[in-house]
């Protein structure tokens, strides 16, 4: 079966509209991440809908910028009286934040959630030495750990001693500028606030309470961003209590649409090698690679990043007992040759 009817499968049976919206989780240069350009395109998607009352967005993603969660979740709530969120399988980071947003949250068994604890990279950072160009990016919750390690787990409180901390942390790798401390501390306040507003949009108010809790858990208490959850725990350990558990027949119409994508995209491959890209025997060959999907039953788009592979001559340097030398070796080079949303 193809998605779109699958998709319409999920709609009669939920009496709602549904939009798909993946991002590949593949290595390498064939990974995406939730970006803000996807805002027009679930616009016109909106727009195509119209006005209704159930919206379902089937959610699957590792994560990326967290500024878009807000900005999604609140459009598409012009557009519907309940917003629910379907997980077949990974929601992480940014994606965890769009479902925190959702009236309702469903899950099957297979269905995870993540903290959301991001890394943050700016000017400030200190460079790669792999790759000068980029930027190292710092754990938001490493930096928050490792000055809780010193207030609560050794007990240093007072302003004198917790200077000297600082001035440890950023003495111990001077490439760490007091800067790039700053905006940790910015992007950890932003996060919480972001993550309040998402459950504040409920249509169902929760109590300010439970809404510091859930917020505490996702942002700080995990200790972890490989720490994956699943329904049972999101329901009665983190309280989120709009998370739905999928019934059998619905579950295999969510796992049965997410194996096509995941069929149609890679998803789930931990491996990407340019040579078995290039293929046995080839000197040049160019892919297309579908590496994120937004899609309903009127409207299909997705991202398509294209790729030229290709042996080449590089020399290697080799050290010998009368000194270095150049040894020319054969590698696979690839360069990206066009990318955009078709």
């Amino acid at each position: 079966m193809d998605t779109k009817s699958l998709i319409q499968q999920i709609e009669k049976a939920r009496n709602s509209h549904v939009i798909t919206y993946l991002t590949s989780d593949r290595p390498g240069p064939i990974n995406a991440r939730v970006a803000m350009d996807i805002i027009p395109i679930i616009s016109k998607q909106l727009q195509t809908i119209g006005k209704t009352q159930n919206i379902d967005l089937f959610l699957y993603s590792a994560g990326g910028d967290t500024m878009v969660p807000w900005r999604l979740v609140s459009m598409i709530r012009e557009y519907c009286d309940k917003f629910s969120v379907l997980i077949p399988y990974k929601a992480h980071s940014a994606a965890t934040m769009i479902a925190l947003g959702a009236d309702e949250i469903v899950m099957s068994d297979l269905s995870e959630l993540s903290p959301i604890d991001p890394s943050t990279a700016n000017v400030f950072n200190p460079s790669d030495p792999q790759n000068p160009q980029n930027k190292i990016p710092i754990s938001v919750e490493d930096v928050m750990a490792y000055f809780d390690l010193a207030k609560n787990k050794f007990g240093i409180k007072n302003d004198e001693q917790l200077a000297a901390i600082f001035n440890k942390f950023v003495e111990s790798n001077p490439q760490i500028h007091p800067l790039a401390l700053g905006n940790v501390n910015r992007i950890h306040n932003l996060i919480r606030i972001l993550a309040k507003r998402l459950l504040k949009s409920h249509k169902s108010s929760m109590k300010d309470d439970e809404i510091e809790k859930i917020v505490d858990y996702f942002t700080e208490k995990l200790y972890s961003h490989q720490y994956f959850i699943g329904r049972k725990e999101a329901k009665e350990d983190l309280g989120l209590k709009n998370v739905q558990y999928a019934d059998s027949e619905l579950s295999k119409t969510m796992i049965d649409l997410y194996e096509e994508y995941k069929n149609e995209m890679g998803l789930g491959m931990n491996i990407w090698n340019p040579e078995n890209e290039l293929g046995q025997n080839a000197m040049q060959n160019k892919k297309d690679y579908k590496i994120a999907f937004i899609e309903s039953r009127q409207l299909s788009s997705y991202f398509e990043l294209s790729i030229d592979y290709r042996k080449q001559q590089v020399n290697v340097v080799q050290q010998t007992p009368q000194g270095p030398i150049q040894v020319p070796q054969e590698q696979v080079g690839f360069r990206i040759v066009g990318q955009g949303w078709k």
